[in-house]
Order: structure tokens, then C-alpha cells, then sequence
């Protein structure tokens, strides 16, 4: 009976009209949510950009070490420094494989793995060590996290 008077007062096409019409506004819904969701994604990309290795690094929890600049005495080519820029995690990470402790500077800690790496790499080429002297490393903080080793 009750299709009947639905037919008969066209509520049955009111109902239908009202169902398609609800299905439209759920696929709109769905589709400004991913749309905003990519929204979201292309803006977190646009950020990372602008981001610098050692930022995008640093919020990923990873270790980060560059030479930011060389520079080389003009009158004597040995004689020379590096300016390096490392983050909190690098040198975690220098602590862990027993470099420093805590409490030392990171500095400090940054120097005894730049030492290493120039010995290894000297010992790599076939320069003895043990006969010549180390020389001199000056290391001088020039910022947070940055320091010229010359």
C-alpha cells in the first residue's frame, strides 16, 4: 500500500532524486578530501625545497657532515683550512662510535674524526705517519654547528 501512495504523490521519484543527490555529495566530499590531503602534500613539498640538506637532514633525524667552503693559502699550497657544517645527530653518532663524550665540545669530537679520516686517507696513498709529525690542526668555532679547521 505504501509504494502505492508513494507512486500515486510521486514520492517514489522525490526518494530516488534524494538518494542520487546524496551519492553526489559523498563523491564530492571524497574528492575535496583527497583534494585537500594533495593540497597538504604538494605544500609539505614545497616547504622540504626550501629546506637546506642539513635542515632536511636534521628533521629526518639524520646525520649530516659537509665542507661548506676550501680555502687554500695562494703562497704556500699546504697550508690551508675547511670550514665544516655538521648537525646534532652527526655528532651523536661520532659519540657512539667513541670520538667523544658527552660533555665534550663537539668540536672537539668533530676534530678527532677529521683527524682520523686525514690519517686513513694519508695512509691509503702510502704516507707513513709515524715518520713525520701530525702538523698542526687548528680548529676555530665560527658558529653553531660550524667551525674553519685549518
Amino acid at each position: 500500500m505504501k509504494k502505492i501512495i508513494k507512486k500515486l504523490f510521486g514520492i517514489d521519484k522525490i526518494e530516488a532524486q534524494a538518494e542520487r543527490s546524496l551519492a553526489i555529495a559523498a563523491e564530492a566530499a571524497e574528492t575535496a578530501t583527497k583534494a585537500t590531503k594533495a593540497a597538504e602534500r604538494a605544500k609539505q613539498a614545497e616547504e622540504t625545497a626550501k629546506q637546506t640538506p642539513k635542515q632536511r637532514a636534521t628533521a629526518k633525524g639524520e646525520p649530516y657532515i659537509a665542507v661548506l667552503e676550501t680555502h687554500v693559502n695562494k703562497e704556500n699550497l699546504r697550508n690551508g683550512f675547511l670550514e665544516l657544517d655538521w648537525n646534532d645527530e652527526f655528532v651523536l653518532q661520532l659519540k657512539q662510535q667513541g670520538y667523544g663524550f658527552d660533555g665534550d665540545p663537539d668540536e672537539e669530537i668533530v676534530d678527532r674524526w677529521f683527524r682520523t679520516l686525514c690519517r686513513d686517507i694519508a695512509g691509503e696513498e702510502g704516507v707513513d705517519m709515524t715518520e713525520r709529525g701530525a702538523g698542526y690542526i687548528n680548529v676555530k668555532k665560527i658558529a653553531e654547528g660550524k667551525s674553519e679547521v685549518s
